[in-house]
């Protein structure tokens, strides 16, 4: 088993900025088959960013040139920092890891999840 923790989000102002980090232990898994997504109410559970297969980043156009995703290896935990915040972007945000190839950019490629963390920008 892999157990997600995260932490780091809440309440911003749009134009604000917050990092989001996600710490895996249990099972061994790599950076690199971590990523995040969020969902919004009343919508489907969206891809925001990840780290692919070959260890580069991948992002969803919504969010691209304002949301970098990184890693500390040795700590195994991936890091979600959000600038530039928009009232759009507002939802619970998860962590997610992977144990097997498939799609980067699909939930159902993801068989370990965070519990989740709100992220709410005010206009």
């Amino acid at each position: 088993q892999v157990q997600l923790v995260e932490s780091g989000g809440g309440l911003v102002q749009a134009g604000g900025s917050l990092r989001l980090s996600c710490a895996a232990s249990g099972r061994t898994v790599g950076t690199n088959r971590m990523g995040w997504f969020r969902q919004a109410p009343g919508k489907e559970r969206e891809f925001v960013a990840a780290f692919t297969w070959s260890g580069s980043s991948t992002y969803a156009d919504s969010v691209k040139a304002r949301f970098t995703i990184s890693r500390d290896i040795a700590k195994n935990t991936v890091y979600l920092q959000m600038n530039s915040l928009k009232p759009e972007d507002t939802a619970v945000y998860y962590c997610a890891a992977r144990t097997s190839a498939g799609s980067d950019y699909s939930p159902r490629s993801y068989n370990y999840w965070g519990q989740g963390t709100q992220v709410t920008v005010s206009s």
